[in-house]
């Protein structure tokens, strides 16, 4: 395995601003995708009883004057991300098999919590003098415990939560809790008051279930998938109707008319589902070309998708790394399967070489394919034609899920009709996935979620609304509002 830690990982929980074991000793494997090896007994938590009461007592010195008390451990640590950024890259590459080359995270999230260091004071209420009688005043007032996976969506959720002034709980996942549980060194470092975040990790069941259900929790921000988006949005429901703001999966259409720039559509669609062996979200699983371009498209498509250098991870020359584990490339293998018995394979397939998948391209696919259906979280994209801008529609929009979809055409006009019709929370035009604007509001349709998150967008999560109400002495307030 390349290159050894600069210093021991650290591997237990975070609670109350120390480090500390769960309480059984139990601990679960931490595995690198590419050579299978064990680089870490992680804790597992199971009892969050000790964590709650601490939290609870931090709630309300951290809502009071949130911004004095909050904005300087903001900004200290987006300065310590950049310091620490060479050893967060490796253990993010270790617990995910991520390319170390596609790193970004850490400048990310020091752009985060710089921003939401000072995004607070855009929290305002309103005044209005209208009612007679009356003062009415509009304040936003935080809700707490959000919980969430690695480095970048720690900082998704951790910064705006902490600007609105909540504190955290934050759930790693099981797969890869590593650069999480460093980030505690770093909050550590920071100076943050104790029990304001606290970071745990362990799986879905029974870990995050008792977050999901337990009475003390009033907010939940989750990333993942539909299906466990369900289960919690139920187990909220059921115990006292928390919050829940989700970013779910999803199985983003790209839409290529003939009269667009082919070359760089294939360029940019290729990129997005090849991009971290087409474990993202908002990859462009499936591509609708229109008849007329169709063979010259794929004929682009294949040269370039099939550039990559598979290999270490942790080597800055490799450009595609494995399946995170054992369950994810047997899901994907299954969807090669059913993709051959549907369809047609016309590049890519398994490696036959540890996780690794080939960037695969299925052709002629129905679309009521289990393929076409559900998301596979892989180097698999779908090729598909259509004939007018309507079918087009209709086929992009023939999904459960719409969280990105894409159109490429120099007609200004079609991309404005289509950027309305196409079904899903962000469209790019002449552009995709992972393609976005920091200050857009990211989010999706359907199954792919609530909510959206973004710079100026992710605050409103965390807070509440309340409504006050003064009677003066002047006037007298009538008990039903006129308009």
């Amino acid at each position: 395995m390349a290159a050894e830690a600069s210093q021991p990982i650290e591997t237990r929980l975070f609670i109350n601003n120390e480090f500390r074991d769960s309480s059984d000793k139990t601990t679960f494997e931490v595995i690198y995708p590419y050579t299978k090896e064990v680089v870490a007994n992680a804790s597992l938590c199971r009892r969050r009883k000790r964590c709650r009461h601490r939290r609870q007592r931090s709630i309300p010195s951290m809502a009071r004057s949130r911004h004095r008390r909050t904005c300087p451990y903001l900004r200290k640590l987006s300065e310590l991300f950049l310091e620490a950024n060479n050893d967060l890259a490796r253990l993010e590459t270790l617990s995910t098999g991520r390319p170390i080359s596609q790193f970004m995270d850490a400048h990310m999230s020091s752009e985060l919590f710089r921003y939401f260091a000072d995004a607070a004071w855009n929290s305002q209420g309103t005044a209005s003098t209208y009612n007679p009688g009356l003062l009415r005043a509009l304040r936003r007032r935080g809700s707490d415990h959000p919980w969430n996976f690695p480095l970048a969506n720690f900082s998704f959720k951790v910064a705006p939560a902490l600007a609105a002034g909540n504190t955290v709980v934050l759930k790693s996942s099981e797969k890869a809790p590593l650069t999480c549980i460093y980030a505690a060194k770093l909050i550590q470092k920071a100076g943050f008051p104790p029990g304001v975040i606290n970071i745990i990790a362990g799986y879905g069941n029974p870990t995050g279930a008792a977050l999901a259900e337990h009475m003390a929790v009033r907010c939940i921000s989750f990333t993942g998938s539909s299906l466990t988006g369900q289960k919690i949005q139920a187990a909220a429901a059921k115990s006292n109707m928390k919050h829940c703001h989700m970013e779910l999966g999803g199985k983003s259409p790209a839409v290529v008319f003939e009269d667009a720039d082919l070359e760089a559509a294939a360029i940019q669609t290729q990129f997005s589902i090849q991009f971290n062996s087409g474990q993202v979200c908002v990859a462009n699983s499936r591509l609708y070309v229109q008849e007329s371009v169709y063979d010259k498209f794929v004929a682009l498509f294949r040269e370039k998708f099939a550039a990559v250098t598979l290999g270490d991870p942790l080597d800055p020359t490799t450009t595609h790394g494995p399946q995170i584990d054992a369950a994810q490339y047997k899901r994907v293998q299954e969807y090669l399967a059913n993709g051959q018995k549907d369809g047609s394979l016309t590049q890519g397939g398994d490696a036959n070489n540890g996780f690794f998948v080939k960037p695969t391209i299925f052709e002629k696919v129905p679309e009521d394919s289990r393929l076409m259906r559900e998301e596979v979280f892989g180097p698999v994209v779908t090729i598909n034609t259509f004939k007018t801008e309507e079918e087009a529609v209709q086929k992009a929009n023939d999904s459960e899920f719409g969280l990105y979809a894409s159109v490429f055409t120099k007609d200004l006009d079609r991309a404005v009709r289509m950027s309305k019709a196409l079904q899903a929370g962000t469209v790019g035009v002449n552009c995709t996935s992972p393609t976005n604007a920091k200050d857009g509001a990211f989010g999706g349709y359907k199954m792919s979620g609530n909510g959206r998150e973004g710079m100026l967008y992710s605050i409103d999560n965390f807070l509440q609304l309340k409504t006050i109400l003064i009677k003066s002495g002047q006037g007298s307030a009538s008990p039903l509002l006129k308009s």
